[in-house]
């Protein structure tokens, strides 16, 4: 989607991992414009409008100016890098863009309705695909696409193919890819061979000093007998 959004690059001679963190501080960031049958050129941008742009509602999809000196292109973001750790922009690609020309661009979806799978079955709606890949002038690109699941019953699904149709667009992905669908929520059965530790555990093992203490009793009584034997043969 077109949008009047100038971007102010310069162009970048030196390279490298010092010139980068040089550029970071100074709120700029590293970049590359390509593509339009010309030459990569490597360029610094700004940070906070790249950031901006990414957070629009068209995000990645949008087509903004580059300016570089007294040039003017048109140009979109294909790529980007962010720190993990602190969040901030490092790195960003731009591409010129044709907008007399069809490009290709990945369309995030979104649901609509409240299924009855969900409602009176006890379903749970399920999103399987987020976006979907589509092919259209730069100015027809939409910022999402929607789909219709308030008629979607327990282990139905709507697929690419329910999408609406429209003729400023044509859909790419798989038009069997499920989009998404609703799902029984599964219950966790505790089997009775799962409780049975637990009941042995309940009851406590006999010490072992006892039953040690028991089989001394035992054979401290055999001595005795033994020992009462020969005086009984002596009275004889």
């Amino acid at each position: 989607m077109l949008k009047e959004i100038t971007v102010e690059a310069a162009p970048r001679a030196e390279r490298g991992k010092n010139e980068a963190r040089r550029l970071r501080l100074q709120g700029q960031i590293p970049a590359v414009l390509y593509g339009g049958g010309k030459q990569a050129q490597p360029v610094s941008v700004n940070a906070r409008q790249i950031h901006q742009i990414l957070h629009s509602p068209t995000g990645h999809n949008t087509i903004f100016q580059v300016a570089v000196g007294d040039s003017r292109e048109a140009a979109m973001l294909v790529d980007w890098q962010y720190d993990p750790a602190r969040g901030v922009l490092l790195h960003s690609d731009l591409q010129r863009i044709d907008v007399t020309k069809k490009l290709k661009a990945k369309v995030p979806i979104l649901t609509h309705g409240d299924p009855k799978g969900v409602k009176t079955q006890g379903g749970l709606l399920e999103i399987v695909t987020r976006e979907v890949e589509i092919e259209c002038l730069p100015a027809d690109i939409p910022e999402h696409l929607v789909v219709d699941v308030a008629e979607l019953g327990l282990h139905e699904a709507c697929r690419v193919k329910d999408l609406l149709a429209s003729d400023r667009w044509q859909v790419l992905s798989d038009p069997d890819k499920i989009l998404a669908h609703v799902v029984a929520l599964k219950v966790e059965e505790v089997k009775p061979a799962e409780a049975a530790p637990e009941v042995a555990a309940a009851t406590p093992a006999e010490p072992e000093v006892i039953k040690k203490g028991k089989q001394l009793e035992e054979g401290a009584a055999k001595p005795e007998a033994e020992k009462k034997e020969p005086k009984e043969k002596g009275k004889k």
